[in-house]
């Protein structure tokens, strides 16, 4: 096990009616406030009203139409409201994208530059310092609300980063399983696939790291146990509550303690998001598998096994090899289960023009060909693409 370093001072409040909570959470930091949020459910289910209401003796301003792969575009405007008029805190209201969007907005406003230079700067300069930011979750996907990390797209350079600083982490988050009620059942699906693959990610791993492995595997669990019915219930209190706590434990630093992090599917995925701006989960639930088999290997046979077996339960006393691909099979039944596209021809990308450059931009900016579980060329980024078509 490596050293590491764990802090996770986010201010939860966590069930039913908890958003009353609010006001008096947020007051120490301020009274102007920048209300982030997406394409308008909030509005339609009524949350946008009671966000108000709660906060009736704050200065709100508002940031709309939050794209699903946040744009620095958008975090531009945000960086303008908030300089022009003195906002003291940022409020997101959504999933993990209308999050991101407000933790980039909330670093960019104390950078000396373009929003998007920060963020290709951020890995030798670090963000030390950004205004504090609220959440309400209204997805379980992505734990943005627990983590202080954050994903912006630039739809002019064909670019998907990400920016990662403690100061990013939310001060607040209010987390009530009845938001997700009105999630669509493509968008639980999706989620849930992104959750999976923030433990899978961490899990994957060489270092001998036995509890943590143990609280990953249980965390799965919950999701293949959960996911399936908030999708057939999409008012079932107990699954919706279950899936918005793994998404937020899934990444929030306790399942890669102690270990490397491997985040390869993620760096494939953002570059398939960056070309296509297709649904991250989706994406995810495609290149994963095709990754895993990619990567089967004498070294890694152990991990896979024990996945297969400890995750999905499949017989321990196959052949190894066998048991590593019945765990794989498993996963992708699963998604099949959830009704996720499993080709990148369903999401109508049919060729692999565009293959040779992501490729590389993924090698170039994230590490994958080095830090990795197992590096990758870019030869061999092509190839599991390929296989996803």
């Amino acid at each position: 096990m490596q050293n590491f370093s764990f802090s996770l001072p986010v201010q939860v409040f966590f069930g039913k009616g908890q958003l009353k909570h609010l006001s008096a959470a947020m007051e120490p930091y301020g009274k102007n406030v920048l209300l982030v949020y997406g394409g308008g459910s909030i509005k339609r289910t009524g949350l946008y009203d009671k966000v108000k209401d709660v906060l009736k003796d704050c200065t709100i301003f508002e940031l709309g139409g939050v794209e699903p792969n946040p744009r620095v575009s958008t975090v531009r405007k945000g960086v303008e409201i908030c300089r022009k008029e003195g906002i003291d805190i940022l409020l997101a209201v959504g999933g993990g994208s209308t999050i991101d969007c407000s933790k980039a907005i909330a670093a960019a406003v104390f950078y000396e530059g373009d929003a998007w230079d920060m963020v290709l700067n951020s890995r030798s300069k670090a963000i030390n310092k950004a205004l504090p930011i609220a959440a309400i979750l209204t997805l379980a996907a992505t734990g943005s609300e627990m983590d202080g990390a954050a994903v912006i797209s630039n739809d002019e350079t064909k670019e998907k980063l990400s920016i990662m600083s403690p100061a990013l982490l939310p001060k607040i988050a209010v987390m009530d399983p009845e938001n997700t009620f009105t999630v669509p059942a493509s968008q639980t699906a999706a989620g849930s696939a992104d959750i999976l693959s923030h433990i899978m990610e961490v899990y994957f791993g060489a270092e001998d790291t036995y509890m943590t492995d143990r609280i990953c595997e249980a965390i799965m669990k919950t999701v293949v146990h959960y996911a399936p019915l908030a999708m057939k219930e999409p008012d079932n209190y107990e699954a919706r509550a279950n899936l918005m706590w793994a998404s937020s434990w899934a990444i929030n630093g306790l399942t890669n303690a102690g270990k490397a992090h491997d985040w390869s599917c993620h760096y494939i995925e953002h570059e398939l998001s960056a070309y296509y701006d297709i649904t991250h989960g989706v994406g995810l639930a495609i290149v994963t598998p095709r990754w895993m088999r990619h990567v089967l290997s004498d070294r890694t046979l152990d991990k896979f096994t024990a996945f297969a077996v400890n995750v999905w339960g499949c017989d321990a006393s196959l052949a190894p090899y066998e048991l590593a691909e019945k765990g794989i099979e498993a996963l992708e039944a699963f998604y099949k289960e959830l009704a996720i596209p499993m080709t990148l021809k369903e999401l109508n990308i049919t060729t692999d023009e565009n293959f040779a450059a992501m490729a590389k931009h993924a090698v170039d900016f994230t590490g994958i060909g080095s830090i990795s579980y197992v590096p990758l060329t870019t030869a061999e980024i092509v190839g599991i693409l390929k296989q996803c078509l």
